[in-house]
Order: C-alpha cells, then sequence, then structure tokens
C-alpha cells in the first residue's frame, strides 16, 4: 500500500493530481501516487468502481470522487464544482454529456455553469484542450488505456505563485 502525504499547506503554490477510470485496480494508481509523492489535492473523475475506500485510505489531503457509469453503489456525487484557487472547476465522467461522440455538449454544460475548467473522462482518451475561456482535460484511463499506444495516463496540475495554472499529462 502506498501512502501519500499532503504537501505543506504554508505553499502558494499547488499541485494536483487528476485521474479517471481506474476502476478498482490499484496497481498503475500505486506507482503513481509513489512517483508524484507530495500533493495538495487529488480528484478522481470516476469508474473507480469501489476504489474510493483504497483512495481515502492512502492518501491524506481534500480528496474529491465523483460516480462513473461504472460506479453502480455507494454515495459519490454525479459531479462536483470546486474552486481551485481563482479557477472554477467541474468535475464530472462525461458519459452523461456523450463524450464519446465529441466534447461539443460537455463544453455548451461547462459555459452554462461558468466554470473555467471541466474534468472527465469515460473514453479512455487523454486531452488537454485549451481554449481561450475554457480548459477541458480528459484524463485517460490508469486501468484500460484506449489511445494509440495505450500507456496508462493522467494529469498533473500545477498552480504557481502568481496563482496560473499549467497542466501536464503524464503517463506510467
Amino acid at each position: 500500500m502506498h501512502f501519500v502525504r499532503c504537501a505543506s499547506l504554508w505553499r502558494t503554490n499547488m499541485r494536483i493530481l487528476i485521474v479517471s477510470d481506474t476502476h478498482g485496480k490499484h496497481g498503475s494508481l500505486g506507482k503513481v501516487l509513489e512517483r508524484e509523492k507530495q500533493i495538495d489535492m487529488f480528484l478522481h473523475m470516476g469508474d473507480v468502481e469501489d476504489g474510493d475506500i483504497y483512495i481515502e485510505a492512502v492518501i491524506d489531503c481534500p480528496v474529491h470522487i465523483v460516480a462513473g457509469n461504472n460506479d453502480y453503489y455507494g454515495n459519490l456525487p454525479r459531479e462536483e464544482i470546486l474552486q481551485i484557487g481563482k479557477y472554477k472547476v467541474w468535475m464530472t465522467h462525461g458519459h452523461t454529456h456523450y463524450v464519446s461522440m465529441n466534447t461539443r455538449r460537455l463544453k455548451e454544460a461547462a459555459r452554462e455553469r461558468g466554470v473555467n475548467i471541466v474534468m472527465y473522462g469515460h473514453t479512455h482518451r487523454p486531452e488537454i484542450d485549451i481554449e481561450e475561456d475554457l480548459v477541458v482535460l480528459n484524463l485517460g484511463s490508469l486501468a484500460y488505456p484506449r489511445q494509440e499506444g495505450r500507456m496508462y495516463t493522467y494529469i498533473v496540475m500545477e498552480i504557481d505563485d502568481s496563482g496560473e495554472a499549467s497542466f501536464e499529462l503524464r503517463h506510467v
């Protein structure tokens, strides 16, 4: 079992680990947690398949998890809106917005909610789409990747000392 501690709260910058579609398989997630070590927040876009118990046991910082289409049991919210620094962030699995076809409906819904960043999963294909008024992040999957090369992927979001966010797609 890997244990991750929160980075010191006195820091003005933040590191946020964002994943999706782990499907109850903790091997790749464990490798990511070991690699990233110090994080300030952990976000999961669903399809944990009862993995939320494991995640909450090994991560000692704020954890936010939304339900995916395979999360039948438990009390996970279907979506969540968070304030992270100056950014309003919408977390959703994406399946109810037909993201397997395209992100048009998801982007419309994000703009209706007045968010700066929308994060989703479901397709198991990673993507960082930065538009003038909206950042769209798909984390891919740490269990069943579907993109070319089939690498397990996740994103690290960093907020620097001036409050600006950057996003890096990483693979295991």
